[in-house]
């Protein structure tokens, strides 16, 4: 490690926007902190950049002096127990960061280069699913599937929960797909949810005089709102009516859900209850994020005629079939694993995305198909600006 890695640290600097100050990629600049491996393009007019960029950032010690082992930098660095523990501390919250950026991490794209360095006409990790072919069925997300499609068939109320890149959308649209595709008599209802907030200092909050208008617009176009409650309810229900008794099953979609206010999911199991006779009108399917299921826990008493219910199923992280998802998604551009990994790669991809917490003996894993194809992508640039045949450990790492 160059020591102009630590001073960075020291002064509070990311490499992310040095790397930007510079003009390189964030990658190539880790790949030269950490393993000496240099930009081979314009090397003298980058160091020259570089020193100029150190200086505006406060930081005078000569250039030379930086790009040498960290041990051999003497600085401000002392031996004394107390740096020591103060340098730990930093090193943990730069752990944290990375954590975080992985996961905040922006849309990467392959490079023209990197597509023509592994002969790729398009990423297999980062496109969007365009099939229900294409989506990678795990023994998790196939319990998932078939739970959405069982709830939009005979109705139900269920909660899928997910971290961000779980696939919470893909999963939305191939239910959309399957019942359009097998002909179903099921109407799906989708309020909009773009201003969508829990409360309304941030946005605008999703209430049931919203959710009836959603329904009552999708059902029967048509007509006209009622503009009070009582009327808009009672419109709501005739036509739940009409159209179960034309044969039709009624699913609301209700996606971002976590950002709903506590009183509209209480709301929701009454929407639930409306009937015709024996016959539940409306089934209900709420996609969020974790936070969802903290608001439908059994403690917080005040859903908990909701909780009793709804069926919360979880989309988990890629940790038993991360190599099965790695070879589905390079099958469709007709490749193989090994065509771009070499052996010790998945091993350290799985390294960067689950973290060990040594305080309570816990692990959190980060393996979801966003952040692996977040991470993925980055390594394929970075081998290709190497001139590295295969994404190898060393590179992953160097992300």
């Amino acid at each position: 490690m160059l020591a102009l890695k630590q001073v960075l640290q020291q002064h509070e600097i990311s490499q992310a926007e040095l790397a930007r100050q510079v003009g390189i990629s964030p990658a190539a600049l880790a790949q030269w902190l950490n393993h000496h491996i240099l930009p081979t393009k314009q090397m003298k007019a980058l160091k020259i950049k570089l020193s100029k960029v150190l200086k505006t950032l406060g930081i005078q010690t000569a250039l030379a002096d930086l790009l040498t082992e960290s041990t051999q930098y003497k600085g401000e660095v002392s031996a004394s127990a107390a740096t020591l523990t103060e340098a730990s501390t930093i090193n943990e919250e730069a752990t944290t960061l990375t954590e975080d950026e992985l996961m905040l991490l922006a849309k990467q794209s392959l490079y023209p280069a990197t597509k023509r360095h592994f002969s790729l006409f398009s990423n297999p990790f980062t496109d969007e699913v365009r099939s229900a072919e294409q989506v990678f069925t795990s023994p998790d997300v196939r319990y998932v599937r078939e739970a959405l499609f069982q709830t939009a068939k005979f109705g139900g109320f269920v909660a899928v929960v997910g971290e961000s890149g779980a696939g919470k959308s893909t999963l939305r649209r191939d239910l959309i797909d399957r019942i359009n595709a097998e002909n179903l008599p099921v109407v799906v209802i989708e309020p909009y949810i773009i201003a969508m907030e829990d409360n309304d200092v941030k946005g605008k909050t999703l209430k049931a005089s919203h959710i009836a208008e959603a329904i009552v617009s999708t059902l029967a176009p048509l007509e006209n709102i009622k503009r009070s409650p009582e009327a808009r309810f009672r419109q709501l229900h005739r036509v739940l009516k009409d159209s179960a008794r034309a044969g039709n099953q009624h699913i609301l979609i209700i996606e971002e859900a976590h950002s709903l206010p506590v009183p509209t999911l209480k709301h929701l199991k009454r929407f639930f209850e409306l009937e015709d006779g024996f016959k539940k009108l409306l089934s209900i399917v709420l996609v969020g994020q974790p936070e969802l299921k903290l608001k439908l826990s059994e403690r917080n008493f005040e859903v908990r005629e909701v909780v009793q219910r709804c069926e919360v199923v979880e989309l988990a992280p890629l940790d038993s079939c991360l190599a099965q998802y790695i070879d589905w998604r390079l099958k469709a551009v007709n490749r193989k694993a090994s065509d771009i990994f070499d052996k010790d790669a998945l091993d350290m991809l799985r390294s960067r995305l689950v973290f060990s917490n040594s305080r309570n003996k816990t692990q959190t894993s980060l393996l979801y198909p966003l952040a692996v194809g977040n991470l993925i992508t980055a390594a394929m640039n970075l081998a290709a600006e190497l001139g590295s045949p295969l994404v190898t450990a060393d590179v992953i790492k160097a992300v």
